[in-house]
């Protein structure tokens, strides 16, 4: 679903105006109310820019959409070749391969659920795999 700038604008300005009508009734100055306004646009403005740019994304043929290449390491040969702490190391060439590919889409910020859309699985299955994982990270520290 596209975003709908209209609508949000709308929906920002009535919450601003019971918002600004709240302070008048609380007696806060009318500069200071103006300089909150300006600073919500603001907010309001860099969130619209998000939401279209997020929206706009073109999205990969399992339905999600993919974070910029180079942030994250793409395979998980390349993860382990990362990996300077010989124990966690140990740990992860331990994982299997599905699960060090689903730590790697969540580290590139992909949901549960887009995860197990990609991979045939439940989105429980994803968060069981994933929380297994953590935790044997979590006993080497």
């Amino acid at each position: 679903m596209a975003y709908n700038h209209r609508k949000a604008e709308l929906q920002w300005i009535a919450w601003k105006q019971q918002e600004e009508n709240q302070l008048r009734e609380l007696g806060m100055d009318e500069q200071a109310i103006q300089s909150l306004r300006t600073y919500d646009r603001e907010q309001f403005n860099r969130e619209r820019r998000y939401l279209q740019r997020w929206q706009e994304a073109p999205e990969t043929a399992e339905g999600c959409s993919p974070e910029p290449a180079g942030l994250f390491p793409q395979t998980p040969d390349k993860l382990l070749d990362g990996i300077e702490n010989e124990q966690l190391l140990k740990v992860l060439q331990a994982a299997d391969r599905l699960t060090l590919e689903m730590l790697l889409l969540r580290m590139q910020g992909y949901s549960n659920r887009e995860i197990a859309h990609r991979y045939g699985l439940q989105e429980m299955a994803v968060v069981n795999r994933i929380a297994r994982l953590r935790k044997k990270i979590k006993n080497i520290f």
